[in-house]
């Protein structure tokens, strides 16, 4: 193999453990998100806003992990 076939094997290998390093971190904070929404739901508290903010928060994440994801197809 030359040497810059393993260099670029070696950048790609980089690219793909940076990219699902990522897809973990997020799928981390969906998790952790969820945990809080629904022990904000079983309190019955009147926490309207963060429960807003914590599903749009959600949603973005998932829209990352899913262009991340598409990322490593190509």
């Amino acid at each position: 193999m030359l040497e810059t076939e393993k260099d670029k094997l070696i950048e790609a290998q980089k690219q793909v453990i940076g990219i699902l390093f990522e897809v973990i971190k997020r799928l981390q904070a969906n998790k952790d998100l969820d945990d809080e929404y629904f022990q904000m739901l079983s309190n019955d508290s009147k926490n309207e806003i963060r429960i807003k903010e914590i599903s749009s928060e959600r949603t973005e994440n998932a829209k990352i992990v899913s262009r991340l994801l598409e990322q490593l197809e190509t």
